[in-house]
């Protein structure tokens, strides 16, 4: 019984062991862009009002400086948002 033991034990320490941590720049990043980001990067500099005439994905959120917004996480929703110049500064998924 008491080799058993000592078997598993070596066993979950070489699993542990075999563990490597993710470099934080690679879990920092998307996997993919899961809200199609990547497709609308051309509005970046552009007036806001570029933004009302489009049709965009529902769920799509045009943010401004001082606009409230949930602090939910979704992955495939676009979020576009101008700043205080009412330009077009970001476009990513979350």
């Amino acid at each position: 019984m008491h080799r058993n033991s000592f078997l598993v034990g070596l066993a979950v320490i070489a699993a542990v062991a075999a563990c490597e941590p993710v470099p934080q720049e690679v879990a920092d990043q998307p996997a993919e862009d899961s809200c199609g980001a990547e497709g609308y990067q051309g509005l970046l500099g552009q007036p806001r009002e570029v933004a009302n005439q489009m049709t965009f994905p529902a769920g799509t959120r045009i943010i401004g400086p001082e606009d409230a917004v949930t602090a939910d996480f979704r992955p495939d929703r676009l979020n576009i948002e101008y700043g205080r110049t009412g330009r077009i500064d970001k476009i990513s998924c979350y």
